[in-house]
């Protein structure tokens, strides 16, 4: 089981090494990510986007260019288009963001003909490795659902699910979150969070544990589920998986997490046909390359 990011990439060293698709591709911090990608061996890169800018980038950070293959397209949309149709035609195995803006990437994402739907509800899953907790934790959804329905959570169940099992987690623990670990009616996302726990018992939810409603501290913190006399439940601190009930909660745990603890972390969108790396502007250039390998592990499981 990986518990580590050094865990996935020993993983993917015993791997054929993947390809990664990007779009737009004139952007220092992009191309410094793929670069330390292939001399890790994590993947090699196809360079959609304006070549003579990508080169002068290249020129700038003293990237060697040789072994990636470059395509030339300047147009931003274009550039998107041509990226995603390499990972549906089976050219790639994930596609990634570079320079072009969040809109027309996932409008590429989405494109009918060239790419990657599946029909199913798109998701957001980020991973981290948070020093003094001894296994990855996997979050959903922190950036992409707004107000999940219940319908919507358990497709963001299902795809995390995945995605912790092609880490290694055979059986991941699934802690649907809410303020309190009782159902409350006048608090829905208790109910619901309780229906998910039925659901998974009545083997609606597979692949995994879902317990819920549970608090945060109940969900990560063995000791304070020992305090509260929690023992008893199916998820004592050890949960693999936190299941956000709005975008609020998940964005600001994500972000204090981010800014306040020493962790690392990659994300990945879910609910398409090939791994998408869908990072932000202000990700670092490690966040960058965690993302790539998690799409990448994520990518050799799906073959």
């Amino acid at each position: 089981m990986s518990k580590t990011f050094d865990d996935l990439l020993k993983k993917l060293s015993t791997c054929p090494t993947k390809k990664v698709s990007v779009a737009a591709a004139q952007d220092q911090p992009i191309l410094e990510a793929v670069a330390i990608a292939k001399k890790k061996g994590i993947a090699d890169a196809i360079l959609v986007g304006d070549e003579a800018k990508i080169r002068e980038i290249a020129s700038s950070i003293e990237m060697d260019l040789k072994g990636f293959e470059i395509i030339n397209e300047p147009d931003l949309a274009g550039a998107a288009h041509t990226a995603v149709s390499l990972v549906h035609d089976g050219k790639a195995d994930m596609y990634m963001k570079g320079l072009t803006d969040t809109k027309t990437f996932l409008k590429s994402v989405l494109d009918k003909e060239v790419g990657l739907r599946t029909g199913k509800p798109l998701s957001h899953v980020c991973v981290f490795e948070i020093e003094g907790i001894d296994r990855l934790l996997f979050l959903t959804d922190v950036a992409f659902i707004p107000y999940p329905t219940l319908e919507d959570k358990v497709a963001m169940i299902d795809y995390t699910v995945e995605i912790a099992r092609a880490c290694g987690v055979e059986n991941p623990k699934v802690a649907p979150l809410t303020a309190v670990e009782v159902v409350n009616p006048k608090m829905p996302a208790t109910v619901e969070a309780a229906e998910l726990t039925r659901m998974n018992e009545e083997g609606k939810i597979t692949g995994c544990i879902v317990d819920g409603p549970l608090s945060l501290d109940l969900a990560i913190d063995p000791e304070a589920a020992k305090h509260k006399g929690a023992t008893g439940r199916k998820i004592v601190g050890d949960a693999d998986i936190l299941v956000f009930p709005d975008i609020h909660a998940g964005n600001i745990l994500y972000k204090g997490i981010v800014h306040l603890a020493k962790a690392k972390n990659g994300n990945i969108l879910t609910g398409t046909k090939a791994p998408v790396v869908l990072t932000s502007r202000s990700d670092n250039t490690e966040v960058k390359i965690n993302s790539i390998a998690l799409a990448a592990v994520v990518a050799q499981e799906l073959k």
